[in-house]
């Protein structure tokens, strides 16, 4: 099997696997226990929240666990609303965010909120100008992703910051910083970002895990209510085989980073170039500076779906959307971008780690050009039968 579609999930790496069986097995014991299995357990959890905090270039008590990226956004965003709504009611975001982004929104706007959507360019990135416009006084948060999951453009985050400190704007920055974790400079501080988000099956550890960033000093409702474990702020014993997991995932990430990007950008570029010089009538969507973990191309004349479902009969993986959205009509952040009918419903998204290599994108390619062939063949004889 040839697997492009880790934007969408990524296979755990082997010492993150050995990391859950040896909790599973060994360390059950519950954190919130004063004996030595529970004393144990804590130690991990503090091992695990260290190492996390590292990853993002922040302290540990500014880590907090939760059940992946939808539950960290969801708790930032409405965490934000429920604290500092009398303050003002203008929250903003961009068109092309994550469903786990943009539903919190829309749930927001029943809430009483003053919803603004930013506009992108052609090329996925958001509108600045836009941003600078409908900032206003009563403005209480501003929310952008770091990457973009459809095509991998990587948004202006410091621009973003340096916009909302010119404006001398009190709004917190939320950064959904799912896609970019590992990818991308995903530091605090670089980002700018009061919260960030982040999930640890996009970078090879367990489903069902993941953190959300709260900088120092800033105070949000919790989000759950219970018997107040992560300091109160996400009731409910801790799962302690995800968070070891991620503990992991979230150390091979900072100690791999480099020799890992070099990879997944050859495994991209190799794709690319057979796809150019091989397949025509095929358009590259996003900016040329995208984020190498993914690359989307719409192949005129062809439906991405049928191309998605062939190359699975041949062992490759790929997609046609973000995986949380896939049985919607089309996508929303193609749509987004302004491109036209035939492109968005011919687009398939690619998406690498560093375990693809560009021997396998040679096949790819081949299997992509005899696919596409086949596909204008048939459109070109049903045209021929309709005149």
């Amino acid at each position: 099997m040839i697997y492009l579609d880790n934007s969408a999930t990524t296979r755990p790496h082997p010492l993150v696997t050995e990391a859950v069986i040896e909790t599973l097995r060994e360390d059950f014991g519950n954190p919130s226990s004063l004996y030595r299995l529970g004393l144990a357990a804590e130690k991990l959890v503090k091992s695990a929240r260290a190492s996390v905090a590292k990853s993002l270039g922040a302290s540990p008590e500014e880590i907090f666990f939760t059940s992946g990226g939808t539950e960290s956004d969801n708790t930032a965003i409405k965490g934000v609303w429920e604290s500092r709504k009398k303050q003002g009611r203008r929250v903003i975001t961009t068109a092309v965010e994550h469903p786990a982004v943009l539903e919190c929104f829309k749930w927001l706007k029943g809430q009483g909120a003053d919803v603004v959507i930013l506009p992108v360019d052609g090329e996925g990135v958001v509108d600045l100008e836009a941003l600078k416009e409908a900032l206003t006084p009563d403005t209480i948060l501003v929310s952008v992703m770091q990457v973009n999951n459809e095509t991998g453009a990587v948004m202006p985050l410091k621009e973003i910051r340096d916009i909302l400190g010119a404006a001398k704007s009190g709004a917190l920055l939320h950064c959904d910083a799912v896609q970019g974790w590992g990818k991308e400079d995903c530091g605090a501080a670089p980002l700018g970002a009061d919260l960030i988000s982040v999930s640890g099956h996009k970078v090879h550890g367990p489903k069902g895990i993941g953190a959300l960033y709260v900088k120092k000093g800033l105070h949000l409702p919790p989000f759950m209510h219970g018997g107040g474990q992560e300091s109160g702020f996400r009731s409910g014993t801790e799962n302690m085989p995800g968070i070891a997991g991620l503990g992991k995932a979230a150390e091979l990430l900072t100690a791999e980073k480099d020799e890992r990007l070099v990879r997944v950008a050859a495994a991209r570029d190799r794709l690319k170039e057979g796809i150019s010089s091989e397949i025509e009538d095929a358009v590259f969507n996003g900016p040329e500076d995208a984020c190498p973990s993914v690359l989307n191309v719409s192949f005129l004349g062809c439906r991405g779906e049928v191309i998605l479902h062939s190359l699975d009969m041949k062992g490759i993986c790929v997609s046609t959307g973000s995986a949380c959205s896939s049985h919607s009509r089309g996508s929303h952040v193609l749509s987004a971008m302004g491109l036209s009918k035939e492109r968005i419903e011919g687009a398939v998204r690619f998406s690498f780690c560093a375990g693809n290599t560009v021997e396998e994108m040679d096949y790819v390619v081949s299997c992509l050009k005899e696919e596409v062939a086949a596909q204008r063949r048939l459109r070109s004889a049903f045209r021929r039968r309709g005149q």
